[in-house]
């Protein structure tokens, strides 16, 4: 009976380190995927060698003690090229770091199924598109760090639903629309950056509240068409920074 429960034992830790084996190879297979679809100028992706059992040996890449990918560290690389849907695989992706390159084509909606993602930071590129709504899934979001892009449409009312966000930085694209209240859900909040954008309506109270009742140290909605300011090339530094109220 002993030898049955040991034989048992041998093969549980041989099938779970073979699905181990298989996660890895399937995220490397991912990242791989997306290394042809991107044009590396600075050759910095020379090491994601699909040859290898494994992606953690490859530069740029962090992965946890089961060999799972967690970072992947690209910012001012000098990569460009779209981001392909299938990164939505890489579910165990804790920080996505692709800030400062020449990235286009929309965010794939996908990435909201990066259930373990801490920050995700795409500032400073050329992506195009709405939001994804989906983002408002990553419960375990802290940075949503998006600006700087060239990003059309509404503001996702489901990102009220990121209780431990610490940042949202949404400034400098072309967003559309008014400031959904949802976003008044978020007692984590610290920092609110919609400035420079083309949001209109009013800033909910809700979301005003966050300064009383929240974190909330700093909300910048400066050069919109928010109602009840006029748009100027200065603003007033307090804990709101807004265009200068329209006079009566």
């Amino acid at each position: 009976m002993a030898a049955q429960f040991a034989a048992a034992a041998v093969l549980i830790s041989c099938l779970i380190a073979l699905a181990t084996l298989a996660s890895c190879n399937s995220e490397g297979d991912i990242l791989y995927k997306q290394r042809q679809a991107w044009k590396d100028r600075n050759n910095v992706l020379q090491s994601w060698d699909p040859t290898l059992v494994n992606p953690c040996t490859w530069f740029h890449i962090t992965c946890n003690n089961d060999n799972a990918v967690i970072r992947v560290d690209l910012g001012n690389a000098g990569i460009s090229g779209p981001l392909i849907p299938d990164l939505g695989g890489l579910t165990n992706l804790q920080y996505f770091e692709l800030y400062d390159n020449s990235l286009s084509g929309t965010i794939p909606a996908t990435l909201g199924n990066l259930t373990k993602l801490v920050s995700l930071d795409l500032y400073g590129n050329h992506l195009t598109g709405p939001i994804p709504a989906t983002l408002g899934a990553i419960g375990t979001l802290r940075y949503l760090r998006l600006y700087e892009n060239k990003l059309t449409g509404a503001i996702p009312t489901s990102l009220g639903n990121l209780m431990n966000l610490q940042e949202l930085k949404l400034q400098m694209n072309a967003l559309s629309g008014s400031i959904p209240s949802s976003l008044g859900n978020i007692k984590t909040l610290q920092f609110l950056k919609l400035n420079e954008n083309m949001l209109s309506g009013r800033v909910p109270l809700e979301i005003l509240s966050l300064i009383i009742s929240g974190n909330l140290t700093e909300i910048n909605i400066a050069k919109n068409h928010l109602a009840g300011t006029v748009r100027s090339s200065g603003f007033r530094v307090t804990a709101i920074i807004q265009d200068k109220l329209k006079a009566a």
